[in-house]
């Protein structure tokens, strides 16, 4: 073996059988990161284009690979803020809670979008909203301690945090304007439109979504009732279909008139 040739694994196993058990746990969990840590193919994150290929490399090094579950909550507001997370496949629901309950929808998480970036502050901060997985999927995640040394080592990662949360700013105000202005249906029709660009897959007979009544009277903040009353009527304009599971969409230009009309 060449000097600087890498220890069979077998060598790497007894070397760290000889590790005191301590330190034997963190050299088990920094492999772990190393080995598990990679992108899917294609992968986009307006916070990783902020940074160079070596600090993306070391990002990646530092991070832990997680495995997400529908309905499982990935941070909760109020709690705090103990991690930074990269979202690298499924899909997430960000919101706060009112003071009764209900779910203020905000927006979709999506693969590429990156969330508690309190954690890179110097002072313990908070969770802001809420974020649920609304399907199963994956996650790269920093600790307090692997975000702020990041911070360190990376002049680009200010700039990319900033990338990120002047993109989260625009899409608010835009949320903002839509619960203040609309009425009910130009609110489900708005959801649909951008729920379809985010979240849509182009089939034979239109986009389809993978949502249900319950979690667009969420997002356009109605009742399910309200919610399906309209559904059905735009069905029977045939300009949506429902199919178990999933909503298709054969034209976007309907609803786009729709959201953008003047007191529907």
């Amino acid at each position: 073996m060449r000097a600087n040739e890498p220890a069979p694994a077998a060598a790497q196993e007894d070397s760290v059988t000889r590790l005191r058990p301590h330190l034997k746990t963190r050299f088990l969990k920094s492999m772990k990161a190393i080995s598990g840590a990679t992108l899917p193919p294609g992968f986009r994150s307006t916070f990783l284009d902020g940074l160079t290929p070596r600090e993306i490399k070391m990002a990646l090094v530092a991070a832990r690979l997680e495995r997400i579950s529908a309905h499982q909550i990935l941070q909760q507001e109020g709690d705090r803020a103990v991690r930074l997370w990269l979202l690298l496949t499924g899909r997430v629901a960000v919101y706060r809670l009112a003071d009764n309950g209900d779910k203020v929808f905000l927006r979709w998480g999506v693969p590429g979008d990156t969330f508690g970036l309190a954690t890179i502050l110097g002072l313990p901060e908070r969770y802001i909203v809420t974020i649920e997985a609304v399907r199963e999927g994956s996650l790269l995640a920093w600790d307090i301690a692997s975000s702020r040394a990041l911070a360190l080592r990376c002049p680009n990662l200010n700039k990319a945090v900033n990338a990120v949360v002047a993109n989260y700013l625009e899409g608010l105000v835009n949320v903002l304007g839509t619960y203040a202005f609309q009425p009910a249906e130009q609110r489900l029709a708005h959801v649909l439109v951008e729920s379809a660009r985010q979240l849509g897959r182009n089939g034979h007979e239109g986009v389809e979504l993978e949502l249900t009544n319950e979690q667009l009277a969420v997002a356009a903040r109605m009742t399910v009732f309200t919610a399906t009353r309209k559904l059905r009527k735009w069905q029977g304009q045939g300009i949506l279909t429902k199919r178990r599971g999933r909503i298709v969409l054969p034209s976007l230009s309907c609803f786009e008139g729709v959201a953008k009309a003047p007191g529907t």
